[in-house]
């Protein structure tokens, strides 16, 4: 199992759009372990947001108008991602996708979603998972006026998937 960074930096938001689009592997699993939204440039009270947030798994049509994410290994001894990456797509992923998570993000205060640490559960429950080459969309809402932000998810690849 290896962990994996993607991110992106100083990246100025006027519009809807897919923050992250993962899609994992045809060959081994994704799991989710953070992910971490932040902006700089509205702190007053008078340009407090709070933007619509969902995440979504499964959708079958990429989005466009972002840009490719090269993961990087947190090992600096380790492989490449085996994980494709886009930050940023102004034009969101489509088709069959589920809304897995909904919730909103106070801009002044940044966004920080991590799977509970439960250790007493299974490690896999109230997890996110992908399945081999299955898509996943981390969308926020259109900002009332531009906010510069710095965006990273943290991920494992886990190898196979089991046999059913």
């Amino acid at each position: 199992m290896t962990v994996f960074t993607a991110a992106f930096s100083a990246v100025a938001i006027t519009a809807a759009q897919d923050l992250f689009e993962i899609v994992a592997p045809a060959n081994s699993r994704i799991r989710l372990l953070e992910i971490d939204i932040g902006q700089y440039t509205d702190f007053g009270d008078a340009a407090a947001e709070i933007i619509p947030l969902t995440m979504f798994r499964g959708h079958t049509v990429s989005g466009s108008g972002g840009s490719s994410v090269t993961p990087a290994n947190v090992s600096p001894y380790g492989r490449a991602a085996g994980a494709t990456v886009e930050a940023n797509n102004t034009t969101v992923a489509t088709t069959s996708g589920v809304l897995i998570w909904s919730t909103a993000w106070h801009i002044q205060a940044g966004f920080i979603w991590r799977p509970p640490e439960d250790m007493e559960m299974d490690p896999f429950r109230r997890q996110i998972v992908l399945q081999p080459s299955q898509r996943f969309v981390i969308r926020i809402g259109a900002p009332i006026d531009s906010i510069t932000t710095n965006g990273t998810v943290l991920f494992e690849e886990m190898g196979k998937a089991p046999v059913s």
